[in-house]
């Protein structure tokens, strides 16, 4: 398959013969393949769901021009030879090609790192544009303010697992207990779940997790994988960045959180977390995501190795779910920005 890929690239980019792609990360959507192009270098990203539309690329190159003039660093976006940004390619998945940038996770410290994301995330805000609906027209998309209903828990709990291979560490069986337990707390957490005031809505990117801002070799932040790119709330972006980077699961560095916000504010950022509804972002996101993966890693018409990689996932992402208590400290701490 890689080689397929390959001279699929090399054919609409029109490249010579050398050619060496070595993989990269993948996540929920897609596989980084790094390629090398003679002296040049090059991210492949193969998409495996739905492609992003023309409109929604479109947005993304808008919005990463803004980003970029304002300090913002991130991986350029290259057409092919008939100005194409995205490829069908062989296996039914789609490409697309980006500059290839060394990056590595991002080093957390103690008072560098809140403040300088809190800084990005203000300068991401502060250059966005208003939006209320999604790309291409149609309103925004119900991944980032609903939740899945009680009914879509129980078909996933119902539905047995597909045989384990040897390489695959959690069981159906097994996770399924533990998401029975989590959702007991879902009506507590879920209560204030509600769409966002349209008037209040500007291009966000949507996904500012660990994976998608890392560090270049001088450390300096590099935001990456604008596919989810669309309308949100600045202060509920804010909410869901908090606890995608100070909060493992057990334990909220409040601290942290403190620090990230002071920085955010004091760059001019314009959203704030004033009551529970500035959660939507974040809960509704995890939980949708936990639901995909639970339903991928029981299809067993799913390829292996998305089953393994949702097995993965689905541990990860019942760890990390916040608990009522989490939320209440945070909407405490950030009431007096």
């Amino acid at each position: 398959m890689v080689k397929e890929l390959v001279a699929h690239v090399r054919e609409a980019f029109g490249w010579g013969e050398d050619v060496v792609a070595s993989a990269g990360p993948r996540g929920a959507l897609g596989q980084i393949w790094r390629l090398d192009v003679g002296p040049a270098r090059y991210a492949l990203k193969e998409i495996f769901a739905e492609p992003p539309s023309e409109a929604l690329i479109e947005a993304e190159l808008a919005f990463a021009r803004r980003a970029a003039e304002v300090g913002v660093r991130l991986p350029a976006s290259h057409p092919d030879r008939e100005g194409r940004h995205l490829l069908a390619a062989p296996g039914e998945t789609w490409l697309r090609l980006y500059d290839w940038i060394d990056l590595r996770p991002v080093e957390l410290t103690a008072q560098a790192t809140p403040r300088e994301l809190g800084a990005l995330l203000a300068r991401l805000h502060r250059c966005a544009p208003a939006a209320a609906v999604e790309p291409g027209g149609g309103p925004p998309d119900p991944w980032y303010d609903h939740v899945p209903a009680v009914h879509e828990w129980a078909e996933v709990l119902r539905c047995p697992a597909p045989p384990a291979s040897p390489e695959v560490s959690v069981s159906g069986a097994a996770w399924a207990a533990r998401l029975a337990d989590r959702l007991t707390t879902l009506p507590e957490l879920c209560a204030a779940v509600a769409p966002a005031d349209p008037a209040a809505l500007i291009v966000c990117h949507r996904d500012l997790h660990p994976e998608n801002v890392l560090a270049d070799p001088a450390g300096g932040l590099v935001v990456v994988d604008w596919d989810n790119l669309g309308p949100a709330a600045p202060g509920r972006e804010l909410a869901g960045a908090l606890f995608d980077w100070f909060c493992d699961g057990s334990t909220a560095d409040l601290d942290a959180m403190r620090g990230m916000c002071d920085a955010y504010v004091r760059e001019g950022g314009p959203g704030r977390i004033t009551e529970p509804a500035d959660f939507s972002m974040l809960l509704a996101g995890r939980l949708n995501f936990l639901l995909i993966q639970a339903r991928v890693a029981l299809d067993p018409q799913a390829e292996q190795r998305h089953r393994e990689w949702a097995e993965r996932e689905i541990d990860e992402a019942l760890r990390i779910l916040p608990t009522p208590r989490q939320l209440a400290d945070v909407l405490e701490l950030t009431r007096t920005h």
